[in-house]
């Protein structure tokens, strides 16, 4: 009977426990998930995208943005890049998953990165969609000017959680660029002309940023008021410009000046001079690499 008693006993107590709220004190000792915390960037198109504090996966669909991401220190955070990505040593190592025109859309989102970096210079976004639809973030990049591309290199080391070493990486480009300049010579300023491709007659326009470099280095471009940032231009149009210097941006089939030339001052002179396309052609850190190079030239035609 007293055994009887004990157990009706402890069922009033479990019922009181109950009843006072013990379960729910218990659900309340749950913590909450964690509220992961994002930040938010606007890239070169003006688009604002949302991404977590801390992004440890990335594919970069340009080599100049490869460049960059390297330069910062964050390569670790590569998994995915360009079969052109070829510096520095390591790109060579990453998972291809763009041929630069054409990134396989489907290898992208089967490695699920948390940002796609893009560059407008040889890109379209028409695949932005189908990443966003998978809640994979895209940033364009497009500079146009030397400052442009310090910004887009600040940009992705804060991105990449690497924001003082991007810092310190500007600050001694810029201190660079500004000593490659020798002397001005007011009146004297040679004219260039950047010759992109030899047989095409592709160059350079007021929208690129290679414009710029050349203003920088002590010269001034040739076509600087050509609108698009990589106009084709005709013989003729070549023929008039009369240049007193030719940079070559030097590939395969880049490696001598166009027959428009001929007659230049700059072929009659021997002012014509190559830099490796790589350098000149990617809008990363080593176009002060060109930018020096070309001041050099310069300085010497002056």
């Amino acid at each position: 009977m007293n055994v009887l008693k004990q157990l009706r006993l402890s069922a009033a107590c479990l019922l009181i426990f109950l009843t006072a709220g013990g379960v729910g004190s218990c659900y309340r000792n749950v913590p909450p998930p964690r509220e992961v915390k994002q930040r938010n960037f606007t890239d070169d198109l003006g688009k604002t995208i949302s991404l977590p504090e801390n992004v440890d996966s990335v594919v970069s669909l340009a080599p100049n943005l490869t460049e960059i991401i390297f330069a910062v220190g964050a390569g670790d955070k590569l998994v995915g890049v360009t079969t052109f990505c070829n510096y520095p040593t390591e790109a060579k190592n990453i998972r291809k998953v763009s041929d630069t025109q054409k990134p396989n859309i489907e290898s992208i989102v089967a490695i699920k990165p948390q940002i796609v970096f893009v560059s407008t210079a040889s890109q379209l976004e028409a695949f932005t969609k189908t990443l966003a639809e998978q809640k994979i973030a895209v940033f364009v990049t497009n500079p146009n000017s030397l400052d442009d591309i310090y910004r887009s290199i600040e940009q992705i080391g804060n991105i990449l959680g690497k924001k003082d070493k991007a810092e310190t990486l500007v600050q001694n480009l810029k201190k660079r660029a500004a000593e490659a300049r020798g002397p001005i010579v007011y009146g004297s300023l040679p004219k260039v002309f950047v010759q992109i491709d030899k047989d095409s007659l592709y160059t350079i326009g007021r929208e690129s940023y290679i414009t710029d470099i050349i203003a920088r280095a002590g010269g001034v471009s040739a076509t600087a008021d050509l609108a698009t940032a990589y106009p084709k231009i005709s013989r003729e149009t070549a023929l008039a410009m009369n240049p007193d210097v030719i940079v070559i941006s030097e590939s395969d089939n880049n490696r001598e000046p166009n027959e428009a030339f001929r007659n230049s001052p700059a072929v009659k002179n021997g002012r014509v001079f190559k830099i490796n396309a790589d350098l000149l052609s990617r809008p990363g850190p080593r176009v002060v690499d060109a930018l020096e190079k070309i001041a050099e030239q310069l300085r010497s035609e002056r």
